[in-house]
């Protein structure tokens, strides 16, 4: 799943907002974005409580609405003609604290995660786009390749929740045993996100890496081909 790529498709739901707001400091919207994760979060981490799984819906929503405000700034921002690097590195940091909180309230629950997959799954995420801007800090172009981009997390922290919450009240399947023979694991599917997150942003923050260097070996040689 690689969202990321697929963007532009949502200018359908971000256009017509955007020239709505030009006036509005792209800013105040990110910062909207951030507030609204660290509640996702917070709603998430207190799901946990008994009888209070229905919280995973109104988190779930609070996801998809932070992704809405991160897409939103950057919109008005190129409409209006105010896109600068001052906001660039803004948006930047706030969607690594977005992407901490939102999937954090999950990771230190005890109630739905395991605390040492919750770790890989941040280290991941992070990774993951530390990867991406890096290679755009050192020159080479900025990535957004991968199995687990900005949009694929956004996606994924809305759907699975919901999964969770709907499996667990109208199913009996709100949870698996794994056996792998030596160890028996018992997994719900916020834990499959979780798991996703940690091997696929892992995975993803490899890719990048290579693809980074290779680029990187391209200007090199086109450089030194100007030289001669």
């Amino acid at each position: 799943m690689v969202l990321d790529g697929q963007r532009a498709r949502a200018d359908i739901f971000l256009t017509p907002v955007a020239k709505r707001m030009l006036n509005v400091n792209p800013n105040i919207i990110s910062w909207l974005g951030l507030i609204v994760a660290l509640i996702s979060g917070v709603i998430f981490y207190f799901s946990g409580a008994d009888g209070k799984e229905w919280l995973l819906l109104v988190g779930a929503a609070a996801v998809i609405i932070s992704g809405y405000f991160d897409a939103l700034d950057g919109k008005i921002a190129k409409l209006a003609g105010k896109c600068s690097k001052k906001g660039d590195y803004l948006d930047h940091v706030f969607d690594r604290f977005a992407d901490v909180f939102m999937i954090g309230g999950i990771a230190i629950c005890a109630y739905w995660c395991d605390p040492h997959l919750g770790m890989l799954a941040i280290i991941g995420v992070l990774l993951t786009s530390y990867m991406g801007t890096q290679a755009q800090a050192i020159g080479a172009p900025r990535l957004y390749a991968g199995l687990l981009g900005r949009a694929d997390r956004v996606v994924l922290s809305t759907i699975f929740p919901i999964v969770q919450y709907v499996m667990m009240t109208y199913t009996d399947f709100g949870s698996f045993t794994l056996d792998l023979g030596f160890k028996v694991f018992d997994i719900n599917w916020l834990e499959i996100m979780m798991l996703w997150y940690a091997i696929a942003g892992n995975f993803t923050a490899i890719q990048r890496a290579i693809v980074t260097w290779r680029n990187l070996n391209k200007m090199e040689e086109e450089e030194n081909q100007k030289k001669e």
